[in-house]
This record gives structure tokens, sequence and C-alpha cells, in this order.
């Protein structure tokens, strides 16, 4: 049975949670299953929102005043915000910096500040990161800190500028608080959107260089440099996965290659026409020297970013951030049908 709790002032959790957040950059190690669902990578669909409070109005200091004590660190997981809906994606975390891959959360959002009328809930459904065995990296494997959950929130902002985040995150019976630093203004970043021509650029391929590993940093590289953007884009679907696996600054980079490579395998095994193409992000892998074209062409502002195009080379599903294989089939079966011909 849950102790009962004691409830905090306000001023102290958002104290308290401003620090916390902080501490968290990128993706911790997992414990164990107990406290919070830590080391539990399972797909979980979104807990209801009427398990949470409901804002009806009130300023988000007001929302955040339903918690019993400091949650844990809420980090977010993308950088880029628009007006309308948004795939708001976060990782939550002990202040130790473990990762939380079981915890039931809800986002609140308010324009500017938190005595700013909020909205919300918006409970997050949980997204592995898990794939097959055979599809797991040496590079992925070695990384203690590599992602293995991701959590997503469906986050609607009505306009641009500055907006506040924040979550309220289930505790036994009641709720704990969190402040969620803004990863960037509403409509801050351009990148290529759904429903865009997709830029056609030229991608490297395997038989361009002398070591694959010049254009892949996983190890061992990944099987998506055998075709250029340039040739099959607007003539088939394609799946665009633009990461960096040793230079990632979420550490969820070599994850989703992990994950794009095991939909190529189920796409080929059901006799699909699907290219699938892994991008690099810095110039000659080194951060210093900026990055590569493609993603420019793209106007990225951060890694990884999933695009997948249509046979007409639009873009029908773009995901910046992590994103599981049941995500990524999804929206290849939304380009390349199973069956179809």
């Amino acid at each position: 049975m849950p102790r009962p709790r004691r409830r905090i002032p306000l001023a102290v959790i958002l104290l308290a949670l401003m620090a916390g957040a902080s501490l968290v950059a990128g993706c911790g190690g997992g414990d164990d299953d107990d406290d919070g669902g830590r080391d539990s990578p399972v797909s979980r669909p979104a807990p209801a929102a009427a398990d949470f409070p409901a804002a009806q109005g009130q300023s988000l200091e007001q929302v955040l005043g339903n918690a019993t004590g400091q949650g844990p660190v809420v980090s977010p997981a993308a950088r880029v915000l628009r007006v309308g809906e948004n795939r708001f994606s976060f990782g939550v975390f002990t202040v130790e910096r473990e990762q939380i891959t079981g915890a039931q959360v809800a986002i609140y959002a308010a324009p500017k500040d938190v005595q700013s009328p909020a909205v919300g809930p918006f409970p997050a459904r949980i997204e592995s990161l898990e794939t097959e065995p055979a599809f797991v990296a040496r590079s992925t494997a070695a990384d203690p800190d590599s992602g293995k959950a991701v959590y997503v929130s469906d986050v609607p902002l009505d306009r641009p500028g500055a907006w506040t985040f924040a979550a309220l995150v289930r505790e036994g019976d009641g709720f704990t608080g969190t402040f969620v630093p803004a990863p960037s203004e509403v409509g801050e970043f351009d990148p290529v959107d759904v429903g865009d021509k997709a830029p056609s650029v030229s991608t490297p391929t395997a038989d361009e260089v002398a070591d694959v590993a010049e254009i892949d940093t996983r190890v061992p590289a990944s099987t998506m440099h055998d075709v250029d953007l340039q040739d099959v884009l607007g003539k088939k679907p394609v799946v665009l996965v633009f990461a960096t696996p040793a230079l990632c600054q979420s550490r969820i980079c070599g994850p989703v290659v992990d994950v794009a490579e095991q939909v190529k395998r189920d796409v080929e095994v059901d006799g699909g026409d699907v290219a699938f193409i892994h991008q690099e992000i810095y110039v000659d892998n080194d951060i210093n020297k900026g990055t590569r074209p493609q993603v420019n062409a793209y106007r990225l502002p951060s890694e990884p970013w999933l695009y997948v195009m249509d046979r007409d080379g639009k873009v029908s599903t773009l995901i910046e951030g992590a994103f599981s294989v049941e995500e990524l089939q999804a929206a290849v079966d939304k380009v390349a049908p199973a069956g179809a011909s």
C-alpha cells in the first residue's frame, strides 16, 4: 500500500524539478522493474485521460498543484514544435539518470508561462525500441546508455511562440509533478513536412566508397546503402533514416537504425518493393565539420529523423527522434500496403 503523501508547496517542487531536469541530457541505463517500471521496454497504449486531472482553464501552476511530491525527470526527445498536433516525445529518468520505461505520464502545456491557462492532459503511450536480437548492432549493445523506449503524447498547440510544459506522473493513488524543459519555440524550425515533395538529393552508396564506415558509423554497418535516393524517389516508396549511431547526441540513433533494419527484413520477406536508405549526419563523420548536405536539404535541426515517402515522392510520414518497429511498419503500410502490386 502506498504511503500517505504530504503535499509539498509548488514553489519547492518547481525549483527542485528545474534543477533535476538539467541533470539529464541523454538516455540513461535501466535498473529493475520495480518503482516505475525501469528496464521493462514494452510498448503500451496511453492511459486514459480521465486518469489525470483535467486542466479546465486552470493555470499550469494550478495543474501542478495536484502533485504531492517531486517526480522523475522528464526530458524531451525531439526539438521541433509546430502549430497543430505534435508528436511530443520524451524520456523519463530518475535523478541518477536511470531510464524509466513503464511510468504513466500525461503532458500539460501552456503558452508563455506557468501562470497561463493550460491545456491537457495528454497521456503518453510507450513505444519500445527493442528489436529481435539479430538486429541489435554491436555498437548498440555496447552502449549502456542506449535508449530503450520513448514516451509519446499527441499535443495540440494552437499558436506560435513560447510554450511551457509540465507532466504529472501517476504514483500509487496520487501524482508527482515534473517541469518539462521546452525543446524550442513553436514554429522556430521548419523541416520538410508531411505532404511536401521530398528534396531529391543524392545519398552515398556503399559502392562509391572504399570502406562503408565512411558513410555509416553503425557497427556493423547497416544494409541500407545500396541505392541512391535520387535514383528511387518518385519511382517507389522510400524509407529514409537520418541517424548517426556513433555520434548521436540523444543516444537513440543506434536503436532506430536497428528498428529500420528489422522492418526492412520484414518488407523484403513479404515481397515489398520499398527502398530503405540510411543517411549519416556529419561530414566525414566528424561533428566539428558540420552537417552533411542531405541533412541541410531537409532542414533538420536534430537527429535522428525518419521520412517515409510515397511512390510520387511526397512525404507520407515523418518522425523526429525515436520510433518503434510497430510505428515504422505502420508508416510503410501506408505507402506500400501488404499484397499491393
